[in-house]
């Protein structure tokens, strides 16, 4: 995998932006004139999809801050298919734009796409998540979280969750993975096994583990087999809301609650995620900030400059369990 020394994270603390917009179907532009009547910068964005309500803030949050910084936005949705980011990587280098950033679907698969880009003199910058690749020079840097981290930081919350619980015995751990292949998916599972093996080796086991694609969908439709198969679970570490969520609805569906008999651990800490947790039905969320549209416009704007960027900012995000999820739902915008 891509050390987590290449890439830069976005700072917190950004207000969230109005309603969620869908996301396009097909390539569709934004333009306005840059201040002081300068050539206005004309960015190419792929976005892998709209499978989650973080990504459609994260959508909401790019055409924004493109919109607002001035520049002429190129944008389309893959729709969680790398042959539709390959495609579009290939338009926005015919359309000869000045920046090409990108949330890849999967991280392999992208050397000869991005030597494409490198040959026309397009820098690329990545956005939320990694790329594994043979040359780093290939794109400038990544504008997203530490995924391996929030996996340990998942773990970590979850001993407190079951010490609140009063919960004795052996913590059988059923796991809704995101999209295979995914950066999310594949470090938010390491750094919760690399916490679980290191500490909890006698008495936690993940007992049962499979994609949901990140979706309520998939949420709903694996939780409702895992609870077929592995009925005794009584942990669910989700590697996203939206999933946890759907097999929210699967675990009342066979009679449990949730959050009391499978307790429940997810990251995102999206609106919906945390009216579950202040309904007592999703007991911790590690936080995953959507908001990366204006620290993605300033990267752009110095990649153009030709300024150096940094490779690494780390992110400053929370963790929250149930008796915080009332308190800070009002302030919940995305």
């Amino acid at each position: 995998m891509l050390s987590r020394r290449n890439f830069l994270t976005a700072a917190v603390g950004v207000a969230a932006a109005g309603g969620l917009a869908a996301c396009a179907k097909k390539d569709e532009s934004a333009s306005s004139s840059s201040a002081g009547g300068s050539k206005t910068i004309t960015l190419g964005f792929s976005q892998v999809g709209s499978e989650s309500g973080w990504r459609s803030a994260n959508t909401t949050s790019v055409k924004d801050a493109a919109k607002e910084a001035g520049y002429t936005l190129k944008f389309s949705d893959a729709q969680q298919k790398q042959e539709n980011q390959i495609s579009a990587i290939r338009s926005y280098i015919a359309q000869k734009v000045d920046v090409i950033a990108f949330s890849p679907v999967v991280v392999t698969g992208w050397d000869a796409v991005l030597k494409e880009a490198k040959a026309a003199k397009i820098p690329v910058v990545l956005t939320d998540r990694s790329v594994e690749t043979s040359d780093d020079s290939l794109y400038v840097t990544l504008v997203g979280s530490d995924f391996t981290d929030e996996g340990r930081r998942a773990a970590k919350i979850l001993e407190k969750v079951l010490e609140k619980a009063g919960h004795k015995g052996a913590v059988k751990i059923a796991q809704l993975e995101g999209t295979t292949g995914a950066a999310p998916a594949i470090e938010r599972a390491k750094g919760f096994k690399e916490v679980m093996d290191a500490d909890h080796a006698d008495d936690w086991k993940i007992v049962v583990s499979q994609t949901g694609d990140f979706t309520r969908a998939g949420g709903k439709q694996v939780m409702a087999a895992f609870l077929q198969s592995n009925p005794d679970v009584n942990v669910l570490f989700a590697h996203n809301d939206d999933m946890a969520i759907g097999a929210i609805q699967s675990i009342e569906a066979a009679g449990k609650k949730p959050g009391k008999d499978i307790l429940i651990v997810s990251i995102d800490g999206v609106k919906d995620g945390f009216v579950a947790m202040s309904e007592g039905k999703i007991n911790a969320i590690v936080e995953c900030n959507p908001l990366l549209g204006p620290q993605l416009m300033d990267v752009v704007k110095k990649v153009k400059d030709g300024e150096t960027v940094e490779r690494w900012i780390k992110t400053k995000e929370g963790d929250f369990m149930q008796d915080q999820a009332k308190a800070a739902l009002p302030s919940r915008k995305y």
